[in-house]
C-alpha cells in the first residue's frame, strides 16, 4: 500500500506535466496551421502525431489531432486521459495529498469529463488547460509539506518535462532546422519571453538549442530539470556509502546531467535526433529504476514508514 501511494504520488507529477506541456505544443503547432497557409497540413499533423507516439494510419486532419491528443479520454495520448489519470492517482493518495490540491485535480477532471475542452475553441482549451494545471502544480508546491511525498511528485514533474522537452526537440530536427522553427520550438516549451531577455536579438538554432538544453536557471531547460530530479533522489534516499550510489536512478540521471553539461552544443547539434531520443530513453529508464526501488517494495518513503 504505501509504494502504490509513492507510486500515485510520482505519476499525479507526470500526468500534470504531461496534460499542461501537451497544450502548449498543439496551441503553437496549431496556430501556425493557421498563419501559415502554405504549410502541408497533413505534414504537419503527421509530424505531431509522430512527436507525441501516436501511431495513426490515413490522413491526418486538425480535428483527428485535437482527438487523439485533447478531448478523447479513451486515447491514452490525449489531454483528457491525462488529467483523468492524475484524478485517478490523486484518489488513491487521498490521505497524503493537501484538500485543495485534490479538490483542485478533482473539479478540472469533472469538467474536463463533461466535455467542457470539446465544446470551448481550441485555442481556449488550451489555455484552460495551462491555467489549471499551473495552478495543480502551485497547490502542490504550497500546500504540501516538503517531504518525501512531495518529492515524489516532484520527481515525476522533472521526468515528464525533460521527456516532453526532447519531444518537441526532436519534431523540430526533422523538420527545416530554420530559425523561425526553432522559435516555434522555444514558444511550445514555453521559453520564448525567457530566451528573448537572455539572447536579445539573437536568434539563431544554435542559441535556441542551448537555451533548451543547456541553461541552468531557467526551470523549463533539460539541465535544470535533470539537476532537480537528482536532487530529489538524493532526497528520497540520503544514504550514500563512500564509492558509487544507492540506486540506478541516481547514475542514470548524473551520468545524463554530466554529459549534457560538459559537451559543446556543437558537439550536441551534431546529431540533435539521436540527442532527443537519447533523453527519451534516459526519462524511460529512470522511470523503470525509480519503479523498482520504490514501488515495488523495496524500500518504504520515510514519510510513510513504519505506518503499514
Amino acid at each position: 500500500m504505501l509504494s502504490r501511494i509513492a507510486e500515485s504520488l510520482f505519476w499525479i507529477g507526470r500526468y500534470i506535466e504531461r496534460a499542461e506541456a501537451t497544450a502548449r505544443i498543439l496551441d503553437v503547432h496549431l496556430q501556425l496551421l493557421v498563419e501559415d497557409p502554405v504549410l502541408d497540413h497533413d505534414a504537419t499533423c503527421r509530424s505531431l502525431l509522430a512527436a507525441m507516439a501516436v501511431a495513426h494510419e490515413g490522413p491526418a486532419t486538425t480535428d483527428e489531432v485535437l482527438r487523439l491528443l485533447l478531448v478523447d479520454q479513451d486515447a491514452p495520448t490525449s489531454i483528457a486521459h491525462a488529467i483523468w489519470q492524475a484524478r485517478e492517482n490523486a484518489r488513491r493518495s487521498r490521505e497524503i495529498v493537501s484538500i485543495e490540491l485534490w479538490e483542485a485535480i478533482n473539479t478540472t477532471h469533472l469538467a474536463v469529463n463533461r466535455g467542457k475542452l470539446g465544446r470551448m475553441r481550441p485555442a481556449d482549451a488550451f489555455r484552460l488547460v495551462r491555467e489549471r494545471a499551473n495552478l495543480i502544480a502551485a497547490l502542490a508546491d504550497n500546500t504540501q509539506s516538503h517531504d518525501d511525498g512531495w518529492q515524489f511528485i516532484k520527481l515525476g514533474r522533472m521526468i515528464e518535462r525533460v521527456d516532453m522537452t526532447a519531444r518537441v526537440m526532436l519534431m523540430t530536427s526533422y523538420g527545416t532546422g530554420s530559425a523561425s522553427s526553432w522559435l516555434v520550438t522555444l514558444r511550445a516549451c514555453g521559453a520564448a519571453h525567457a530566451f528573448t531577455r537572455i539572447y536579445r536579438a539573437s536568434e539563431s538554432p544554435r542559441s535556441a538549442a542551448e537555451f533548451l538544453l543547456q541553461d541552468r536557471l531557467f526551470p523549463r531547460s533539460v539541465s535544470f530539470c535533470l539537476a532537480e530530479a537528482k536532487e530529489c533522489l538524493e532526497k528520497l534516499d540520503p544514504k550514500q556509502s563512500r564509492t558509487g550510489f544507492s540506486g540506478d536512478a541516481r547514475r542514470i540521471v548524473g551520468q545524463a546531467l554530466a554529459q549534457l553539461e560538459y559537451r559543446t552544443i556543437s558537439d550536441v547539434l551534431a546529431d540533435v535526433a539521436a540527442e532527443m531520443e537519447g533523453l527519451q530513453r534516459v526519462g524511460a529508464a529512470t522511470t523503470d529504476a525509480v519503479t523498482k526501488r520504490y514501488f515495488e517494495g523495496a524500500i518504504s518513503p520515510e514519510w510513510n514508514r513504519g505506518e503499514s
